[in-house]
């Protein structure tokens, strides 16, 4: 461990670690839980698998019908000049007989295929007539039938460890049979907010208030992540309140993050109160905004702490907290976000010296292409300008962007689950 006074010094000569340095050494710091439940297939949604699925079966079970129609043997079209006595007829959940030679068999999307049979053609371009069916003579031997196994063979492995499971992945389970499936236990996450100035809505403002939006923008996140959120509530800005909320959290919980007091000011706690507790790891981020990011250990728990204002806190959270997360619930080879590359709808002139997430929407343009538009103001106090973007444009440190330059724009799709 770190020495309880020191914050780990990022690589070479630099007083703050880069975004991705950040985001490596947080991964780098925690490991996933160790302890699983055994859920119900229908509930595990959003969890994460903690051992692999295999398959017991193979699917298809069985060649079928990919497609209404009508199944015969190819060769014996030219036989009978596309004119077949059809047979027998059938439905899916039912199995035929062998196909009698010169015959077709009326059959429905999923059924069997009865032996004898390497065709299925479609009742589209079927002429179907009392006990017949008139063929086109052209039509494609081998066509629409689904062969037993092309899907999953029996003993594949389906699903692998670390997988957020999401519906598809419920439907592909039970597929193959899977009734339960053994996940990790929710990660529980203590959360608090720290400031004198801070009210919970319902509340009359007093002079100098403000409502505390971080904490439902922090729950937000952290259910659409879905974590167990014990709230701890407002900390009011003293050492000791401090102490005593870490101590809380490190004691209920597998994660602690606040809000705000990360910075250096004579009423930003967190720093001093973490260093009792246990050790601070990360002080700062080359990144805007959201420079002052805390990591560190309250007597053996991880904490996370952003900063209060509220953009920086939402930057923060799905920039950095977000990896944390995912790797402390297992998630295996998580490669991030995706980006987009698009043109820039905006001029900027000005650039950081620090890489900057600016908030961004995409919207139309005169021939129907999106480009990337950005909100008028850089103030990390405004949050209705992360109500108005749908994700963040990623600016390099000193790039001059024109209108029409390709931007990194990463979606906040990509952020809240």
């Amino acid at each position: 461990m770190k020495d309880a006074h020191d914050c780990a010094p990022p690589p070479g000569n630099r007083k703050s670690f880069s975004k991705d340095e950040a985001i490596a050494f947080l991964r780098s710091r925690v490991e996933p839980l160790g302890e699983t439940e055994h859920l119900g297939t229908n509930q595990a949604l959003g969890r994460v698998l903690a051992e692999p699925v295999t398959s017991r079966i193979q699917v298809p079970g069985w060649d079928n019908s990919a497609m209404d129609g009508y199944a015969i043997r190819h060769a014996d079209l030219a036989a009978c000049k596309g004119r077949l006595r059809v047979s027998q007829r059938i439905p899916a959940g039912s199995t035929g007989q062998p196909l009698e030679p010169g015959t077709a068999a009326r059959i429905f999307t999923g059924a069997p295929v009865p032996q004898g049979t390497d065709t299925v053609v479609i009742q589209e371009i079927c002429e179907p007539s009392a006990d017949q069916v008139i063929i086109p003579l052209d039509c494609k031997a081998g066509a629409n039938i689904r062969r037993a196994g092309e899907d999953i063979q029996a003993g594949a492995e389906v699903m692998a460890a670390g997988v957020k499971l999401t519906p598809q992945h419920l439907g592909l389970a039970a597929s193959v049979g899977v009734e339960r499936l053994r996940v990790y236990q929710r990660l529980k996450v203590a959360i608090f907010s720290s400031g004198d100035e801070l009210v919970m809505p319902g509340q009359p403002l007093g002079a100098g208030q403000i409502y505390n939006s971080n904490r439902f923008s922090l729950l937000g996140l952290l259910q659409g992540w879905g974590c167990e959120v014990i709230d701890l509530g407002i900390v009011t800005d003293s050492l000791e309140a401090t102490i005593e909320a870490l101590r809380r959290g490190a004691e209920q919980a597998d994660l602690i993050i606040a809000s705000g007091g990360v910075s250096v000011g004579e009423e930003d706690h967190i720093k001093p109160a973490v260093e009792q507790l246990g050790t601070l790891d990360l002080c700062q981020v080359a990144i805007r905004p959201g420079k002052p990011v805390a990591f560190g250990w309250v007597q053996g728990t991880p904490f996370f702490g952003s900063p209060g204002n509220p953009v920086s806190l939402f930057v923060t959270l799905c920039l950095f907290a977000r990896p944390l997360v995912r790797r402390m619930q297992g998630i295996a080879d998580d490669p991030g976000p995706h980006e987009l590359r698009l043109p820039a709808g905006f001029d900027w002139p000005r650039p950081d010296k620090r890489m900057e997430f600016h908030r961004a929407r995409l919207e139309p343009r005169d021939d129907g292409t999106l480009e990337v538009a950005v909100y008028p103001s850089r103030s990390s106090a405004v949050l209705s300008s992360v109500a108005w973007a749908d994700g963040f444009v990623q600016l390099q440190p000193g790039e001059v962007i024109k209108r029409g330059d390709r931007v990194a724009f990463i979606p906040f799709a990509e952020l809240l689950h």
